[in-house]
């Protein structure tokens, strides 16, 4: 059972604490390259200011984006901006999503994002909260994925576990953390069953497209190779 009101409250100390790191650049440091090929962390600032306002519209029953082709746009368009309007922007954005999620709602009710995905509407203030972690770490500066809350990595790769669940490319897998917690998924493909077992952050690297797994330990067969997010 999703409590939205606690991811909110995550995802306002979140977007602090990225604010908080951001904050101690200059346009220089804004302009290095992220860990996401061919994005600058100016690109991942501004893709995380219009996530705001898109997870807004999906909870005011809007379109998410007005098309992929101008999500793409905007956020190109606004990565070279200066520093001061990149964090007014975020700030910004971030606000506006406080005021739409602070609209009276029922909150489970089913919503629609990107690509016609459909979710509680519960679970939409748990999905910006991933875009937030995830994506402070991509600003390789300094905050990494052993670095996330434990409550957040675990509940991280649950809903990234459940997400390849019978997919059709990934060999039914066990993943278990070193302190015995475990999860299944995959089991679409015909492959030999696996299991893969490391630290929670090094599953989630794996899990999330952020690391190679190179750290984790496999059995029953080669480490799966995951369909992109």
């Amino acid at each position: 059972m999703m409590d939205h009101a606690h991811d909110l409250g995550a995802v306002r100390e979140a977007t602090d604490r990225l604010l908080s790191e951001a904050g101690k650049w200059d346009n220089a440091a804004l302009a290095e390259p992220s860990r996401l090929p061919g994005w600058s962390r100016g690109h991942v600032l501004t893709h995380l200011s219009r996530n705001a306002d898109a997870i807004g519209n999906v909870l005011r029953g809007l379109p998410m984006y007005a098309s992929s082709e101008m999500r793409d746009a905007d956020i190109e368009a606004g990565a070279s901006r200066p520093l001061d309007e990149q964090l007014a922007d975020f700030r910004e954005s971030a606000d506006r999503l406080r005021a739409a999620a602070d609209e009276p709602a029922d909150w489970s009710r089913t919503v629609t994002l990107r690509n016609g995905v459909t979710d509680s509407a519960s679970r939409v203030p748990f999905r910006r909260l991933i875009e937030l972690e995830i994506h402070h770490v991509d600003l390789d500066a300094g905050y990494e994925l052993e670095d996330l809350p434990a409550d957040f990595t675990e509940r991280e790769i649950a809903f990234l576990t459940d997400r390849f669940a019978g997919h059709p490319d990934v060999p039914a897998t066990t993943v278990t953390a070193e302190d015995g917690r475990t999860w299944t998924t995959g089991g679409g493909s015909d492959g030999p069953a696996v299991s893969v077992r490391g630290t929670a952050a090094d599953l989630l690297g794996w899990l999330a497209g952020r690391r190679d797994g190179s750290a984790l330990a496999v059995t029953g067969g080669a480490l799966p190779a995951l369909p992109p997010l």
